[in-house]
């Protein structure tokens, strides 16, 4: 293997202290992040209205705001077929055109699907879900497309000693949005009287941070990292950082070589399998595993809620009119929000103090382990929940900070990191692909029958040997997690090995 220097422009970035741009980069990144997460994190309440608005006639009894199980799961098929495509596709147009130039085709799907989904009519109740499912899926295709986009774009701004600040606050912004759609939610219910135009502000809101961030992004140059490695242009990829940094860069000074590593493989070869296979296998099990777990757990929430009474559960709620549709709808997104303060929003917050003190494996290997530990606790007293839904609801949130605060931001972060600037959002679109997968499998198919057919207690809070398998594939995370480089303060060219530092160049950029 030749031994080479890093480029001087890269070099640069590297060691930059955080400045405007880098605050620029990871805020227009997160807010199209935040706009796509919206996007499909509303779709709760979304579906509660369109079952009181469309379905109310044919609704099961007891459940007069569910969609019937056909329309909830085209609707929920539509998003996360969409989002997995878009994850996998855009994934490979980044590396094909630019981060830059894609980011843009994303975000400017997430706003135009967004807004269309407004025009969701038609005569039937079927035809305004068939509609409805036609946006969405090209929604998801956009808000897929995000995942790899922003994650490469802040990690090729941003400087070694920070990256992983700056890249766990990007997503952030996914809590954020929670909040935000919930806020929105609110607003909306409180000044529109009309259930069937509620769910449509609500939709159409999601339009306004994609439209931001599409126009935001044109104030920022292709990522130098794109342009010099990939593009093979340093020199174009210098004057850009001169401008963003203020700086003189002048590669001519420097005996720089771009390739000095074999750079000519790709990913289907069998170099990419002995130096990258296995960190593109742990970080997409990880993912796998985690949204498997992360959304498994979710179908428990809405029993959870309403035997806390925060949502209405009562039998005098069959009989309820369509003009209680948006009371209802408020106290979803109302009980919604405070679970998010109670566990995301902190998760979160943990994950971007602390993610460039302790390292990212650190971060995913306690989470997974907490997860695992409150998954046991759960499951091992699971006679006493029946009569305490608070203290489960309690360990419920312990469990989802701890995920939050671990692998549900380290797994976005690291396929970021580990892999060559040529196929790094390639392979950061495959990874979250798989965590899409995960979450397919976790919402339809790893426990499919739920209820009294199912063996729930009277406290609806799943059964045993669900918390059980939970708790095991938290465990296989942390396993395959092992197996996933520190990234911590390293260069992006040393750990994808695209350049190797001699020794003394070493101590000069440590």
């Amino acid at each position: 293997m030749a031994r080479t220097h890093q480029l001087n422009v890269l070099a640069a970035l590297d060691r930059a202290k955080t400045r405007r741009y880098h605050l620029a980069a990871a805020a227009i990144a997160g807010t199209g992040f935040l706009a796509g997460a919206y996007n499909l994190y509303s779709a709760t309440l979304v579906y509660r209205l369109l079952g009181r608005v469309y379905f109310a006639d044919s609704a099961r009894p007891g459940e007069p705001g569910a969609l019937p199980p056909a329309a909830a799961a085209a609707l929920n098929g539509a998003a996360y077929c969409g989002t997995f495509a878009g994850q996998l596709a855009f994934g490979r147009l980044g590396d094909a055109i630019g981060r830059r130039r894609a980011y843009g085709l994303a975000l400017a799907l997430v706003a135009a699907c967004s807004a269309a989904s407004v025009l969701s009519f038609g005569r039937t109740a079927k035809a305004v879900v068939a509609t409805l499912c036609f946006f969405r899926f090209w929604l998801g295709v956009g808000a897929g497309g995000g995942y790899p986009l922003s994650a490469a774009i802040v990690a090729e701004y941003a400087g070694k000693r920070r990256r992983g600040t700056f890249l766990a606050a990007v997503y952030a912004a996914q809590g954020v949005a929670i909040l935000l759609g919930n806020a929105i939610a609110l607003a909306v219910s409180a000044v529109v009287t009309e259930a069937d135009y509620v769910w449509r502000v609500i939709l159409v809101a999601g339009a306004v941070p994609a439209a931001v961030s599409f126009y935001l992004r044109t104030k920022l140059p292709e990522t130098a990292r794109y342009t010099a490695l990939v593009a093979g242009d340093p020199k174009s990829a210098a004057a850009d950082m001169s401008r963003v940094l203020c700086a003189s860069i002048q590669e001519q000074e420097l005996d720089v070589s771009v390739s000095g590593v074999d750079d000519k493989w790709g990913l289907f070869s069998v170099q990419f399998v002995k130096r990258h296979g296995l960190h593109l296998l742990a970080t997409s099990s990880a993912w796998f595993l985690l949204d498997l777990t992360y959304y498994s757990q979710n179908i428990l929430q809405k029993d959870l809620l309403a035997k806390l009474g925060w949502l209405s559960a009562s039998p005098a709620a069959a009989a309820a009119t369509m003009d209680d549709a948006v009371e209802e709808v408020s106290r979803l997104a109302r009980a919604q929000a405070l679970i998010a303060l109670c566990g995301a929003i902190p998760g979160y917050c943990f994950a971007v103090a602390l993610i460039d003190v302790v390292g990212r494996r650190r971060l995913q290997v306690a989470g997974f382990l907490a997860m695992t530990l409150c998954m046991l606790a759960l499951a091992a007293l699971y006679d006493h929940w029946a009569s305490d839904v608070a203290g489960f609801m309690a360990l419920y949130n312990v469990a989802f900070f701890f995920a939050n605060a671990g692998p549900n931001t380290t797994a976005f972060v690291a396929p970021a990191e580990l892999f060559p600037a040529r196929l790094r959002c390639t392979c950061h679109g495959i990874a979250a692909a798989a965590g899409r997968a995960g979450a397919v499998l976790g919402a339809f198919g790893f426990f499919p029958k739920r209820g009294a057919d199912a063996g729930e207690d009277a406290a609806g809070i799943g059964t045993r040997n669900e918390l059980f398998v939970l708790a095991g594939t938290n465990f296989l995370g942390m396993l395959m997690t092992l197996f996933v480089p520190e990234s911590k303060g390293a260069s992006l060219e040393v750990l994808s090995k695209e350049v190797v530092y001699e020794a003394v160049d070493v101590a000069g950029y440590n």
